[in-house]
């Protein structure tokens, strides 16, 4: 079991995310009012806690949605999941579509720190079922393929 610790969006790509605290997933969309959402394969970013700790361990000062994810949470090391694995929380069915991404433009962590742990440690999902998710939820792993 893992534990939501932000739900963030950005109102425009290229811009970092932030925490919104609660958000509504569309199902086959996204996350209502993210730039990111839209009838494709990310349509929400997930990044584990401790990755993020890992990170701010070697010396960055990040805050949440700084890796323009749109999911903290802790207690799943999302990469070492196969693609195909389905979460739950709450009423929202995400499905993993893709792990990792390649960075055409550094972001600015990468340009601060010289590193950014989105493109190796950031895995993406579609909605299969909508709803609401808030930071403290509970999110569940139904199958890993």
């Amino acid at each position: 079991m893992g534990k939501v610790i932000a739900v963030c969006i950005s109102e425009k790509k290229g811009t970092q995310k932030v925490n919104i605290k609660e958000a509504k997933f569309i199902e086959n969309f996204g996350i209502e009012n993210d730039a990111h959402a839209g009838n494709w394969h990310r349509q929400v970013s997930l990044i584990s806690k401790e990755k993020i700790d890992a990170f701010k361990a070697r010396g960055a000062e990040v805050l949440d949605g700084a890796f323009g994810e749109n999911l903290i949470v802790e207690g799943y090391d999302f990469k070492n999941l196969p693609i195909g694995t389905v979460f739950q929380c709450n009423d929202v069915v995400l499905e993993m579509t893709q792990i990792g991404k390649e960075c055409h433009s550094h972001c600015e962590i990468y340009k601060k720190v010289g590193d950014c742990i989105m493109p190796r440690e950031g895995v993406f999902a579609v909605v299969k079922h909508g709803g609401t998710i808030s930071v403290g939820d509970e999110m569940f792993l139904l199958n890993n393929k």
